[in-house]
């Protein structure tokens, strides 16, 4: 596998990890960590103007879902 091939697929993975953390409920941080390594990866390989459209989306996403989400109320007695 050429070294651009692996890049793209490590940059996948970390993709479909921190899309797979907020569908299961992990921390948002965990997945924006995963997306700012895509991120930083992509930028490593020269490839960053192909995947920073794709990372944007995501975290606006986590923006979003930061603004709708009610805080976290006192722990259930």
């Amino acid at each position: 596998m050429a070294a651009g091939d692996d890049a793209r697929a490590k940059i996948q993975r970390l993709l479909v990890t921190g899309d797979n953390r907020l569908k299961q409920g992990v921390s948002p941080q965990k997945a924006r960590e995963s997306y700012e390594q895509a991120l930083e990866l992509a930028r490593e390989a020269g490839i960053e103007d192909a995947v920073r459209p794709l990372v944007e989306i995501r975290l606006a996403d986590l923006e979003r879902l930061a603004r709708e989400s009610p805080p976290p109320g006192p722990p259930a007695a």
